[in-house]
């Protein structure tokens, strides 16, 4: 279990969502019945800009960082947290690209498809 949160000096979150976001991660695990299960977000190496975004509905690993802030439990390992410091997670529901999006002020790159990073 971990034991570490997911929060900066201050209390604040490392990432913050917005509503459109909780509002879908909210509607995935009402329909995922897995216990203890929680939206796990990450980075990776790979994708045209160096790293790429990973987000999951999983559960819970070792040593991972938690925040149940929004009602749900976020999960994010040590590493990743540091690429992701102050990132906001959006969802966009329209027409021509429904998905999660990543807002992240660290990003000095970012691919055309929003979907890979540098830093």
């Amino acid at each position: 279990m971990a034991n570490d949160t997911m929060e900066a000096v201050g209390g604040e979150s490392v990432v913050r969502l917005s509503e459109k976001a909780v509002a879908e991660a909210k509607r995935v695990l009402a329909e995922d019945k897995r216990p203890g299960i929680g939206l796990r977000l990450g980075v990776k190496g790979g994708g045209c800009s160096g790293l790429s975004y990973v987000i999951d509905f999983g559960t819970e690993r070792d040593k991972d960082i938690t925040d149940p802030k929004y009602g749900f439990p976020i999960f994010i390992d040590p590493k990743s947290s540091l690429y992701l410091k102050d990132t906001v997670l959006d969802f966009q529901g329209g027409f021509m690209g429904r998905g999660f999006k990543f807002e992240n002020p660290n990003a000095t790159n970012t691919c055309g498809c929003g979907e890979s990073f540098s830093v």
